[in-house]
């Protein structure tokens, strides 16, 4: 692919992002957050840097100054993950933690591009088992993830690149809604 291809496919996908579904996701994170409920957020490789930029933009702030919202990227504890991976499975790394921290006011975040990454879905499951909000970040198609999330936000294509550009705008819309909240 070449560079204009790729400048295209990207602006293609941003100009598919569905900006009512955005608001809808925002103001369920808000609802959670009203609720005494957290964001908790996770993936792999980029998608854990989109996971954790993700809570930054919350924890710290976004585009203006207000309180600190409750959020937490599973991403970070590398004791956590590097336990749970040798005493389980690399695929129970987030299950065991959303296991340990969830509540079911949370919104749940997994973030996949291909939706079909073993632990996020295993974290996902176990989010719905116990009754948070649970919403994918995926690709085009949505593997596992559009099958077990109550909402799944795809972004409109099959090009890794290019769905994490979409997954990091759609974040930053999700925050400057939130932002307009408190």
């Amino acid at each position: 692919m070449d560079l204009e291809q790729y400048k295209n496919e990207g602006i293609k996908a941003r100009k598919n992002i569905d900006t009512s579904q955005i608001k809808k996701i925002a103001d369920g994170i808000i609802n959670s957050f009203r609720n005494n409920g957290k964001l908790i957020v996770f993936g792999n490789g980029g998608s854990a840097a989109d996971a954790q930029h993700f809570v930054a933009e919350l924890t710290g702030h976004y585009m203006k100054e207000r309180k600190a919202l409750p959020a937490i990227a599973l991403t970070t504890n590398t004791s956590a993950l590097t336990a749970i991976g040798n005493d389980y499975s690399y695929n129970d790394i987030f299950s065991r933690q959303v296991q340990a921290l969830c509540k079911k006011e949370d919104y749940v975040v997994g973030i996949s591009t291909s939706g079909n990454s073993k632990n996020v879905v295993a974290g996902i499951e176990e989010a719905n088992s116990i009754g948070a909000f649970t919403l994918g970040f995926t690709g085009k198609s949505g593997g596992k993830l559009a099958g077990i999330c109550r909402d799944v936000f795809h972004s409109d294509s099959d090009i890794t690149p290019i769905i994490q550009e979409i997954h990091i705008t759609a974040i930053h819309m999700i925050c400057a809604i939130i932002d307009g909240d408190f």
